[in-house]
């Protein structure tokens, strides 16, 4: 009878809902006060004396239409509080954790009549809080980059509905862990006990009922103990969910012709089957161009277009599937891009002279990434400098040969020097060594990406070890020639060895080959990239990734419009940095100073995992079929239950409904009889 049954009231309750029928029995045996009242007539005897007899209490119970229905209408309502239904996904136990998925792939449109796999979790976690008993009690979490708690234990059962229904779809990555984690501090609470209280009869914590709904689109979860939390995996969505999307959006200059600007559409095809699609670049909201791209199943393609040399703004590519091809998930079918020069970079060359390094930040290119000013090292102590380096108006400040008394407020590159800092002139030897041999380097970092520093030569030069928190980029047989930390907000690279040098006889002399080497060149355009941060396409950053800007001079108050027109008012620092986090929707954001664009960027999901919205699938099970793929939690795998489970279905619901039409069929009789 469980199965068929959930009792949700006391014996109490209970004792007054079987009171009323024999309430309703009574009272068609209650006799009437009448008062006397003299006729004319006979004719209306023989009704009088019926009506005594039907107050009579010990009569016989006549036959009743009416008393027959308020008796169905109270049966009704006693059956609708027994809750009978069929059995599916049922409660067991006394305390439960709700993990509902609302991260980007959970947008996709292939559950039941076309809703969204978000909206049919939050439907299957309703309907199990709706099991819930007296007893029982619950939390709501909602995770996807970050979890959130949307309500904490309660045995309310309406708050709990309620707070799954505040759950809503984001375009962000998904982070299981972050969400596990957060479930095991309340389920498994670490409280400080002594030794003496730490006792064999002290209470073990009360086991935990962990829900999952998820389209598992996350990889496993390491180093992870599930301790009182007992998992079950209730994925959402289908096996053969189909979905284009676009992976990537920049803009490159053309090998053969650095003064054409390309753009570049990658779209990923999470599909079993082959298929076309129209890839569409719009400038500005205007059409540039749009072509057809052939998708290997399982595979990438990707499309380019020709823009103006000068062309400047927003990008916007769309990717259209071919018709029969049923696309699931929307959000990730349009990428954004903010297309700019380097007008407003600024870097700061401080140099007694040095025509290799001078040459190499004046090529057209270096020019594309910022504006080069140059001062000598006389200028550091002049008020001028002073200013312009307290007001951040640089973006980089190159130190060949020289160092200020103190550090600007801008990343920096010393060339030959230390910075003025304790933590870097704390070093293991500030030593000149001779001839050292570069052993290794850092290529995995931008600075050095596509940098070949082999067989470069050195006359002399000091080792540079880098403080806490830095790193080595390039190691010698004497110690590191070059080293990155981060100092605030800024980055400080420190290059051992001088580019050029002075003899004994105060003439110029070269201190290194490298200037001959193709390299050198490379390595300007890395450092100019990296730190201007101003590329023909400024960085992609994803849903609720904390954005940080550096605003040029002006007011502080300013307003920040979101892809969908609203705004936000803003302050900047003194130095002209804002940070940001809303960011949950893709599209591009625009920093507004007095009505006028002055900072924009863009945000794309861009990440195939979340794209590739099929349910992965394991090795098949039995009849041959394939099962859905289980969790791997720590050391512990969680079986997935059978996509689209059967949900308990409960007829409490239409019981009422079949109550309240009983009840309006009675008074309606009621009435009849009464009146006509």
């Amino acid at each position: 009878m469980d199965m068929l049954f959930r009792n949700t009231l006391g014996p109490t309750a209970w004792m007054i809902m079987g009171a009323i029928p024999l309430a309703i029995f009574a009272l068609y045996f209650l006799k009437l006060k009448r008062q006397p009242l003299e006729v004319p007539s006979t004719y209306l005897w023989h009704r009088v004396i019926e009506d005594l007899h039907v107050n009579s209490f010990w009569q016989r119970l006549r036959k009743s239409l009416l008393l027959f229905l308020q008796l169905l209408i109270a049966a009704l309502a006693i059956l609708a509080l027994l809750r009978p239904g069929w059995q599916g996904e049922t409660l067991e136990g006394e305390r439960f954790i709700f993990l509902i998925d609302n991260s980007a792939s959970m947008s996709a449109t292939d559950a039941e009549n076309g809703q969204s796999r978000l909206d049919e979790a939050k439907s299957r976690a309703s309907s199990l809080i709706d099991q819930m008993e007296s007893s029982m009690s619950a939390m709501v979490i909602a995770f996807a980059d970050q979890p959130v708690v949307v309500q904490e234990f309660t045995g309310n059962r309406r708050r709990l509905q309620d707070a799954v229904n505040r759950i809503q779809p984001t375009a962000a990555q998904t982070d299981f862990s972050g969400a596990l984690r957060l479930a095991d501090g309340f389920a498994n609470p670490q409280t400080e006990q002594t030794q003496e209280e730490s006792t064999d009869a002290a209470p073990k914590p009360q086991p935990v009922e962990l829900f999952i709904l998820s389209d598992g689109r996350f990889g496993n979860v390491d180093d992870f103990s599930l301790g009182n939390l007992q998992p079950k995996f209730l994925p959402l969505g289908t096996e053969t969910a189909e979905n284009l999307s676009i992976t990537a959006l920049n803009t490159r200059r053309g090998e053969d012709r650095p003064d054409q600007l390309q753009a570049f559409v990658q779209v990923a095809n999470a599909s079993a089957n082959e298929t076309t699609a129209t890839v569409a670049l719009h400038l500005n909201d205007q059409l540039v161009d749009a072509t057809e791209v052939k998708l290997p199943a399982r595979g990438t393609g990707s499309a380019t277009f020709l823009l103006s040399n000068d062309a400047q703004g927003t990008l916007r590519a769309v990717v259209d599937p071919a018709a029969g091809f049923q696309d699931r998930l929307t959000v990730d079918n349009t990428a954004y891009a903010v297309l700019e020069t380097g007008g407003d970079s600024r870097v700061l060359l401080v140099t007694p002279g040095n025509s290799a390094l001078e040459a190499a930040l004046e090529t057209e290119r270096s020019q594309r990434f910022a504006k080069i000013d140059k001062l000598s090292p006389n200028d550091l102590e002049t008020p001028e400098f002073n200013r312009q380096v307290a007001t951040g108006n640089y973006d980089l400040i190159i130190f060949d040969q020289c160092a200020p008394q103190k550090m600007p407020d801008a990343n920096t590159l010393f060339i030959g020097r230390r910075p003025p800092l304790e933590r870097w002139q704390a070093g293991e030897s500030s030593d000149t060594v001779f001839g050292p041999q570069i052993i290794d380097w850092d290529r995995s970092h931008p600075l050095l990406n596509l940098i070949e520093l082999g067989g470069v030569q050195i006359v002399d030069a000091q080792t540079v070890k880098p403080p806490l928190g830095g790193r080595v980029l390039v190691d010698s047989t004497a110690g590191p020639l070059m080293a990155i930390a981060p100092r605030d907000r800024f980055e400080d690279v420190v290059l051992g060895f001088e580019i050029v040098g002075t003899n004994e006889a105060g003439q110029r002399t070269f201190n290194t080959d490298w200037p001959r080497k193709h390299s050198f060149p490379s390595f300007w355009l890395n450092v100019l990239e990296h730190f201007a941060q101003h590329s023909d396409t400024q960085e992609i950053h994803r849903p609720d990734e904390l954005v940080e800007l550096h605003l040029p001079p002006g007011e502080s108050r300013v307003e920040m419009e979101l892809p969908d027109g609203a705004t936000i008012p803003m302050e900047a620092d003194v130095a002209g940095q804002l940070a940001f986090q809303d960011t949950e929707r893709p599209g591009i954001y625009q920093v507004l100073r007095n009505g006028e664009v002055v900072k924009r960027f863009a945000v794309n999901l861009f990440d195939r995992q979340e794209s590739d919205v099929a349910l992965q699938t394991a090795s098949a099970g039995e009849g041959g079929l394939n099962v859905v793929k289980s969790l791997e939690i720590g050391y512990v795998d969680v079986a997935a239950e059978a996509p689209n489970a059967d949900i308990r279905k409960e007829l409490w619901m239409p019981l009422l409904v079949l109550a309240l039409v009983v009840l309006m069929v009675e008074w309606y009789i009621y009435n009849r009889r009464v009146y006509i």
